[in-house]
C-alpha cells in the first residue's frame, strides 16, 4: 500500500490543469469585459433617464454633458451640477458619443435635431445607448 503520489502522476495532473487554464483564462477575461461594458451601459442609461425625470419634475431645462476624455457624465439644472457619474473610472471603460451634450426641455423632450448615441467599450466588448430627440432612452 502506498501513501504518496508519484512524480509522473503529479506531472500529468499539472499538465492537464495548465491546458484547462490556458483555455479558461482568455474566456474569463472576455466575460469580464462584457459584464463591465454592460454595467456601464446601464449606468449611462440611468444618467439620461434621471436627467429627463429631473427636467420634468423641476419644470426646467436639464443638460447632460458627456466628457469623453475624462470618461465622466454630468447632469446640470440651471447651471448647477446635480449629478456627476464617473462611468470610466467606475467600470474601467472608454466613452465615445455622437454629441457632447443633450438638453431636455421641461416637458422631457430633447432639444436639438439629432439623436445621441453613447458607446462604452472595454477590450473587445462594447455596449451602445441611444437617446432619441424625443428624450427616450434605448439600450
Amino acid at each position: 500500500m502506498r501513501d504518496a503520489f508519484t512524480i509522473t502522476e503529479i506531472t500529468v495532473t499539472l499538465c492537464v490543469l495548465s491546458v484547462l487554464s490556458a483555455i479558461a483564462v482568455p474566456w474569463a477575461g472576455k466575460l469580464l469585459d462584457r459584464v463591465q461594458a454592460r454595467g456601464a451601459g446601464l449606468e449611462v442609461e440611468s444618467v439620461f433617464s434621471s436627467a429627463r425625470h429631473s427636467a420634468i419634475a423641476r419644470s426646467a431645462h436639464t443638460t447632460v454633458d458627456i466628457d469623453t476624455a475624462a470618461r465622466v457624465m454630468y447632469v446640470s439644472v440651471g447651471g448647477e451640477t446635480v449629478r456627476k457619474k464617473g462611468i470610466g473610472t467606475d467600470h474601467g471603460v472608454d466613452l465615445s458619443s455622437s454629441r457632447e451634450q443633450m438638453i431636455y426641455a421641461a416637458t422631457g423632450m430633447g432639444y436639438g435635431a439629432a439623436n445621441v448615441s453613447v458607446v462604452v467599450r472595454r477590450g473587445a466588448a462594447a455596449d451602445t445607448v441611444f437617446v432619441s430627440r424625443l428624450g427616450r432612452v434605448r439600450h
